[in-house]
């Protein structure tokens, strides 16, 4: 079966503030306030919850100890699933885009490096996890993109074969994970990063969910 696997923040929904918000609350319960801001920060946000401490560090710190980042970083965790869905939104488009592509017969999963059960959880929040038939989060098969593994246990588990599937996703990891996977990848220009992610080269450049279609039938049939 022909399949479309998408990562989650910063491609099917703009996670930024609430990820922000989650580090800020470690930045604050260490006394310095709010180091990170929700708009001018959202491109670290959709790399990471340790990148986001390692940017709030490194403007307090000449130094950036990982040593503090692994401490914090079970805070943030707890931060963020206490207030997972505050400001995200899916991206306009988004649901009508997937049901599109399940109608046409194209499996649909899901691959990202955010902790499985808080992708789950807002997933369920959302209220699309039905429309994937995989959720792969980071460490469901021990490691993380972009080691092509996770990619190619959300083809299988949707029903999917790798050869004829593509990643939807927004930052160079996503390309990496598609290039390590020797599949297609197609990269929205709708989040932080905007046209820049023309840069990473991916097959195809996704400007809107209106577009999915499209994209789909060029890159896999």
């Amino acid at each position: 079966m022909r399949t479309v696997i998408f990562d989650l923040d910063g491609t099917l929904a703009d996670t930024s503030a609430d990820l922000i918000a989650s580090a800020n609350a470690c930045f604050r319960g260490m006394g310095y306030g709010d180091v990170l801001d929700p708009v001018a920060d959202a491109r670290t946000a959709f790399r990471g919850g340790r990148a986001m401490l390692r940017l709030g560090f490194s403007r307090m710190r000449a130094e950036v100890s990982e040593e503090a980042v692994d401490a914090q970083y079970p805070v943030l965790l707890d931060a963020y699933a206490s207030a997972i869905d505050v400001h995200t939104r899916l991206y306009d488009g988004a649901v009508d885009a997937v049901v599109h592509l399940k109608r046409a017969g194209y499996a649909v999963g899901i691959c990202t490096n955010k902790p499985e059960a808080l992708a789950d959880r807002l997933l369920v929040s959302l209220g699309v996890r039905d429309l994937f038939s995989s959720m792969i989060g980071a460490q469901t098969v021990g490691v993380a993109k972009p080691d092509p593994k996770p990619y190619i246990a959300a083809v299988e588990e949707a029903g999917g074969t790798v050869s004829q599937s593509y990643l939807v996703g927004d930052t160079e990891t996503d390309r990496e994970t598609a290039r390590a996977a020797g599949v297609p990848c197609a990269l929205v220009t709708f989040g932080p990063d905007g046209a820049a992610v023309a840069e990473l080269e991916p097959e195809a450049l996704l400007p809107s969910y209106q577009m999915l279609g499209s994209v789909t039938k060029a890159l896999i049939g």
